[in-house]
């Protein structure tokens, strides 16, 4: 028998071959677990390694002299690692926080759609006491750590809507903004959030090494990698506290608004607006709920009406109009008119007074037909070619003052309010119309609509004789960094000084005048120029307007008041503002019985 020898030399490359491919997809297998796929490598150090967001203080805000308005309070917010959580007992974890099982799915459902691997928050803003209860059990419940955290405390719950409030970023924070992690805070409203980059300072981080029972053991690499949070910028405001509280306490129970102004500097003095709140009611876990009652409040307490309250400027607006008719030329300040009383035509005056009046006079009884009579002899005159001419020039003015517009500072909710262009009239009245289709402007009323901010500047901008700086909150940073320079460039209004001194003293005639409408506010010692405003409200009682300033000669505050529903600029607007001067320059008032009234 002849055996056949086999050669099995040639199957070893075989073999081989099978032995290279296993270690080609091992080491393939390997390079995706290390390099590309990180998911390994964020469970193992997971497991061994906390990462730590140090968040930085936020900056503090204080009032012009110092006073702490908005301060940190430490909270806690309670975070997980889903992958973390295994065989934990539910229902002592659901006790310790007196929550519910069904609170307890939801939280970590939410958790898992946003990473397995990364924390989150399950619960925010726990505080002091509430974390003392839970934090010497936290042990027990693996892949749960806190995390300190700071929220906003108000030791004066006054200015709501002008400091602002914070809250958890939303989807379209994270998107804007790659500082931002789901559950961190941010500026939502007011200065808050327009200084957010200011006062949020920037975060550090912190890496910790815990054992396998979550409790924390020491830093990793002796702190090599960590880094240390910086602290938000301090803001120091125009705003004077002290006035800001007595302007609240004023129109408490009524429905208004108040602004006060430096006239040399343009910064806010006090921005009240009512119905307001406390702005510690938005702090918190209760911040939604309260929200939601303040949201659903048909006061609509929520509303600035400081800055986005828009209201017929009435008898206010004559100074502007004065102003213009004087610049144009066609009138002087001892030009006279005559007032036939509630019997003129086509617009009457509210009441008998000496007739013919020039413009002191016009101003100390607010006389309607003066203001119409000059308006219409301007659109009149031939220094211009037509009506649209002339109208086109008081427009021009009257804009100058910065009405019609907004002042793009750091001011909330500011909206234009309406100086209507000459468009609008083309419009409506298909191009043929004069002085007498558009009569109303003349006193105020008609299609204009002002802010009582923009009531404000432009008392500031009469006090300074033809210029003033735009209305802004802030006066500096903690670090000494510049503030917008917009809010230091001082705007020129195109009229004469002179006629800004006439206009002055008429206004002074206001306080001082037999007849002046707001001389039972005079203030002994302390010579105001103002002008009270009754402005027609086609909803209900009319709003009581006032605007001015004091010193006259020398203004350190200017003043607008708008009480809505209440009559006569001269029974609650000017007698509300005279106290606000007096608070403000003299610290005290002498008439407190006046004082009681207004408050009580």
């Amino acid at each position: 028998m002849i055996i056949k020898r086999v050669n099995y030399s040639s199957r070893k490359y075989v073999i081989m071959a099978i032995f290279a491919i296993v270690v080609i997809v091992l080491l393939v297998k390997l390079f995706m677990i290390q390099i590309v796929d990180q998911s390994y490598k964020r469970s193992s150090d997971n497991n061994t390694l906390r990462y730590i967001t140090k968040y930085p203080a936020r900056g503090k805000i204080y009032d012009r002299n110092g006073n702490l308005l908005v301060y940190n309070e430490a909270i806690y917010d309670l975070m997980v690692i889903p992958r973390q959580v295994k065989k934990i007992d539910t229902l002592a974890f659901c006790s310790s926080l007196n929550i519910t099982a069904d609170f307890f799915k939801e939280r970590m459902s939410k958790a898992r759609r946003y990473s397995s691997f990364s924390p989150s928050v399950f619960m925010a803003q726990i505080t002091k006491e509430e974390y003392g209860k839970i934090a010497e059990n936290l042990h027990n419940f693996q892949g749960f750590y806190f995390q300190t955290r700071s929220v906003r405390s108000y030791p004066y719950p006054i200015a709501a809507h002008t400091l602002g409030n914070i809250g958890e970023v939303d989807k379209k924070d994270l998107e804007r903004d790659s500082y931002y992690k789901s559950g961190d805070y941010i500026g939502k409203s007011g200065l808050e959030y327009y200084y957010e980059k200011e006062l949020r300072g920037e975060k550090g981080l912190k890496i910790i090494v815990v054992d396998v029972h979550n409790r924390e053991k020491e830093s990793f690499m002796d702190g090599q990698f960590d880094t240390l949070p910086v602290p938000g910028k301090d803001i120091y405001l125009g705003l004077d506290a002290e006035l800001q509280q007595y302007g609240e306490a004023l129109l408490k129970n009524k429905i208004g608004s108040i602004v006060a102004i430096e006239p040399s500097t343009g910064q806010i003095l006090a921005m009240v607006t009512s119905p307001s709140y406390d702005p510690n009611e938005l702090v918190g876990r209760v911040r939604g709920e309260n929200y939601m009652k303040l949201l659903n409040d048909t006061l609509k307490p929520l509303v600035n009406r400081a800055t986005s309250g828009i209201y017929p400027p009435g008898s206010t607006f004559k100074m502007v109009n004065g102003l213009v008719v004087l610049q144009s030329g066609v009138v002087n300040k001892n030009s006279v008119f005559p007032c036939n009383g509630p019997e003129s035509q086509p617009i009457r005056c509210t009441h008998y007074h000496n007739s013919p009046v020039a413009l002191y006079e016009a101003i100390e009884n607010s006389c309607n037909p003066y203001f119409w009579e000059t308006f219409r002899e301007m659109f009149a005159s031939p220094k211009f070619a037509s009506s649209k001419e002339a109208y086109a020039y008081w427009y021009d003015l009257v804009t100058s003052f910065g009405l019609g517009s907004t002042f793009k500072t750091d001011l909330p909710s500011e909206v234009a309010g309406n100086i209507p262009k000459s468009s609008f009239y083309n419009k409506m009245y298909r191009g043929v119309w004069n002085s007498m289709t558009v009569r109303s402007l003349s006193i105020g009323q008609g299609e204009i609509l002002a802010t009582p901010l923009q009531l404000a500047n432009m008392a500031a901008a009469i006090g300074n004789e033809g210029f003033y700086y735009p209305p802004h909150l802030i006066k500096s940073f903690s670090d000494g960094s510049p503030i917008d320079s917009i809010m230091t460039t001082k705007k020129i209004i195109d009229i004469k000084v002179q006629h800004f001194k006439d206009v002055k003293v008429g206004m002074c005639r206001v306080f001082e005048g037999e007849s002046g409408t707001a001389r039972f506010s005079k203030i002994d010692d302390i010579q105001v120029a103002g002008k009270t405003g009754t402005a027609e409200n086609p909803h209900g009682d009319d709003h009581s307007l006032f605007m001015g300033f004091a010193p006259a000669d020398n203004p350190k505050i200017a003043i607008a008041v708008v009480v809505e529903n209440a009559g006569f600029g001269s029974q609650w607007a000017a007698p509300m503002a005279s106290l606000m001067i007096e608070k403000y320059l003299r610290g005290y008032i002498k008439n407190t019985n006046k004082e009681k009234r207004f408050i009580e």
